[in-house]
Order: C-alpha cells, then sequence, then structure tokens
C-alpha cells in the first residue's frame, strides 16, 4: 500500500545509490524511462532543493527529490510507500 503524509513519500534504495531517472520510475511519477527523461531534462526536478537535470544523477539514502506535487525520501533498505 501506498502511504502519502503530508506529499511526501518514503522510497526505500537496496545497495549505495539508484540513479534519478530510475528512481522517478520505480516510485511511478514517471511511467516511462522516456517520461522520467523529459521531466528531468525539462528543469522539474530538483534534488535536496537544486534543479538536477542529469538523468545519472546517483540519488542517496537521505536525499529528498520533489517534482511537481511529488516529494520523495530516500531511504535505506527495508519497505517502501511504493511496496504496496
Amino acid at each position: 500500500m501506498k502511504v502519502k503524509l503530508d506529499g511526501v513519500r518514503r522510497i526505500s534504495v537496496i545497495g549505495e545509490y539508484i540513479r534519478l531517472d530510475a528512481l522517478l520510475k520505480f516510485s511511478s511519477v514517471a511511467m516511462t524511462g522516456g517520461e522520467a527523461k523529459v521531466l528531468i531534462k525539462g528543469g522539474d526536478v530538483f534534488v535536496d532543493g537544486k534543479q538536477c537535470i542529469q538523468r545519472g544523477h546517483k540519488i542517496r539514502p537521505g536525499n529528498v527529490v520533489r517534482c511537481f506535487d511529488e516529494t520523495l525520501v530516500v531511504v535505506q533498505g527495508g519497505l517502501s510507500d511504493a511496496d504496496g
């Protein structure tokens, strides 16, 4: 089950990092990798409050990603709000 708390979702990653475009697709912010690319290159994605236009930007636990009204907090391991 996806749980939203004040528009913020926890997204769990296994490993050291996840690429920004993969995170957007995994979290269903973007439906396809192509859509993720358009959002990123269009300047609609912010990492820790700074605009990010690099698809391959490494997102690590502790980073906060925002795209329009979606805010994703990346956490290490365990269950995420995207698991349900």
